[in-house]
């Protein structure tokens, strides 16, 4: 279940925030996809969770966006992880307008989850 953080510049649209919050879910669970968790396309609540917050004054930030994925390690999501990032970096400028400047940070901590049921 992959963490996403989005960081934006006052650069970035509003529109542009709302494309990425619409399709990072799928962009990363292609990108972290791995024998242990595979991804079906279909995601399902709590599958993705996606946080996105605009850079303060105070920040020093002299990108446009900075996209920080935690997912839980597994060997073999580990072993590509910069062929990873650098597959959600490239569909993340896709997604925005020319010029813009991406960071991808990629997290593969030894990690747990648990989660309520929605019924």
């Amino acid at each position: 279940m992959p963490l996403i953080d989005i960081t934006c510049s006052p650069r970035v649209s509003d529109e542009s925030k709302r494309r990425l919050v619409e399709e990072l879910p799928h962009i990363v669970s292609v990108a972290v996809a791995c024998a242990a968790e595979p991804y079906d396309g279909c995601l399902q609540p709590g599958d993705v969770l996606v946080r996105c917050r605009s850079a303060e004054p105070g920040d020093r930030f002299d990108i446009d966006v900075l996209i920080e994925v935690k997912s839980k390690w597994f060997e073999d999501r580990a072993a590509d992880r910069d062929r990873r990032a650098a597959h959600i970096r490239d569909e993340v400028a896709r997604i925005l307008p020319a010029g813009h400047l991406v960071g991808v940070y990629l997290s593969l901590p030894v990690a747990a989850w648990a989660q309520t049921d929605d019924d």
